[in-house]
């Protein structure tokens, strides 16, 4: 009988549970990082957004308003405008100019940076802000 006590006291501290939860509280770590990660791309691409769709809208409203017309000249300078009013933001930013007798367009294009990695950044369409503003040209 003292061997079967002996024997049965041994088996249960070979089958402790030390470490067992190891595997779980990493996985979840990284779950709750990816997350805060996520939250922190997001709440960065809402104020950029927000930051070049303002600033494209004032370079597009300053050439529609221009007194000379829509020259090349008027585009130049919102442009410029634009960038430094987006630092060094704007200097990575494509300015594209559509100008017609009733519209101005600007379409502004760039590349946002990630925090994320792309494999979730690119189905969300958090690397890329495109925005597009058009302003009617007002005739005396």
């Amino acid at each position: 009988m003292a061997s079967g006590a002996a024997g049965g006291a041994r088996a249960r501290r070979g089958r402790t549970e030390d470490g067992t939860g190891l595997i779980g509280s990493t996985a979840g770590i990284l779950v709750f990082a990816l997350f805060m990660l996520l939250a922190v791309q997001v709440l960065f691409d809402l104020y950029a957004r927000s930051a070049v769709t303002s600033a494209s809208f004032d370079a597009a409203r300053v050439v529609a308003g221009a007194d000379s017309g829509a020259t090349p000249a008027a585009e130049a300078d919102a442009e410029e405008t634009a960038r430094h009013v987006l630092g060094r933001y704007g200097a990575r930013a494509q300015f594209r100019w559509a100008v017609d007798t009733d519209t101005v367009a600007l379409t502004v294009h760039l590349r946002n940076p990630s925090l994320l990695p792309a494999l979730f950044s690119r189905p969300l369409s958090l690397d890329t802000i495109d925005r597009t503003v058009r302003i009617h040209r007002e005739h005396l």
